[in-house]
């Protein structure tokens, strides 16, 4: 794809998300960033032990289980999922879990294509509803801060974890991870925090909290200036992804970069490769929104996570 033209849909999809979500001053004492960074410093942000979710099926696919990390708002107390199995003996094949990056939007739309393509591979597929999406959207509006973020991404974090610790019960041969933009930071963040991880595709992943996006609306970039100083200060912790260490092999690690995202600086991923030990990267002619588009990717990035899958299937045998 033309460098213009990958640029030009990152920066109008920024500037319509930016016109929809919109931002608001908030003063300095509600951010509650010193208790942000005492959370993410501390044992409780990624715990060493995880249990295994007790999950509950309502039907062939459909599932849920009650959240590793409950919170204030009831409705996000329960996680919900769906699980697309294998024609036959899903229980001792590979799974992969996917995860979304548009906050739910690939839930209802382009998830269950790529999971039935999943399936016609030889593997499981296995979706997530992250923390305050779709039915678990708190009904009654919550106070958005920095103590609150730090929170929903240890949330998402221990229910990736808890998820992974079922499907291996269940007796599934390995488990992989598929992340895109949002999603591969948490596949990032679970990669450096659980070694049951196969392996880990992380597709034009978040690096780190700062960001610097192209934004046209004055009111957006006013009230972003002032939340600069409290991303730079959570970036010192381990939301950062460069400041963290996987604990699974580089072998299995595949970092794939979009050369004109306008969504974070590529120096990021380019510190991102060389402090992870320089795994396998693939860096396309695209931006953040078409490098989900590209023709044959899905099929590459299938290839693979297969040879790690079914490596880790007969290291378990």
């Amino acid at each position: 794809m033309i460098a213009p033209l990958a640029r030009f849909i990152d920066w109008s999809v920024l500037q319509m998300a930016y016109a929809v979500i919109g931002l608001k001053h908030a003063p300095r004492p509600k951010w509650k960033l010193e208790e942000a960074l005492e959370f993410l410093n501390g044992p409780d942000f990624i715990p060493a032990a995880s249990d295994p979710a007790q999950m509950e099926f309502d039907g062939p696919r459909h599932f849920q289980f009650p959240t590793p990390l409950p919170g204030k708002a009831r409705e996000n107390n329960v996680v919900y999922g769906r699980l697309d199995r294998c024609a036959e003996r899903w229980q001792q094949r590979p799974a992969i879990i996917l995860l979304d990056g548009a906050f739910g939007i690939g839930y209802h739309s382009g998830l269950p294509l790529l999971a039935r393509r999943i399936n016609r591979a030889g593997f499981n597929a296995v979706t997530l509803v992250a923390p305050s999406s779709l039915q678990r959207r708190p009904r009654r509006p919550i106070e958005e801060n920095c103590l609150e973020f730090a929170q929903e991404i240890a949330q998402n974090v221990a229910e990736i974890r808890a998820l992974t610790g079922w499907l291996l019960n269940e007796g599934c041969a390995s488990v992989g991870l598929l992340g895109f933009s949002f999603g591969g930071w948490l596949a990032g963040l679970t990669a450096c925090s659980d070694p049951r991880i196969a392996c880990a595709v992380l597709t034009v992943p978040q690096v780190r909290m700062r960001c610097s996006q192209p934004i046209v609306w004055r009111r957006v970039r006013e009230a972003l200036q002032p939340l600069r100083s409290a991303q730079d200060a959570m970036d010192t912790t381990r939301l950062n992804l460069i400041l963290s260490t996987p604990v699974i092999p580089k072998e299995n690690i595949l970092l794939i970069d979009g050369i004109h995202n306008l969504f974070g600086e590529r120096q990021w991923m380019e510190d991102l490769w060389q402090k992870w030990e320089q795994p396998e990267i693939w860096r396309l002619p695209h931006g953040h929104v078409s490098a989900l588009f590209v023709p044959g990717l899905t099929g590459r990035m299938l290839d693979w996570l297969s040879l790690r899958l079914e490596a880790g299937r007969k290291n378990n045998v």
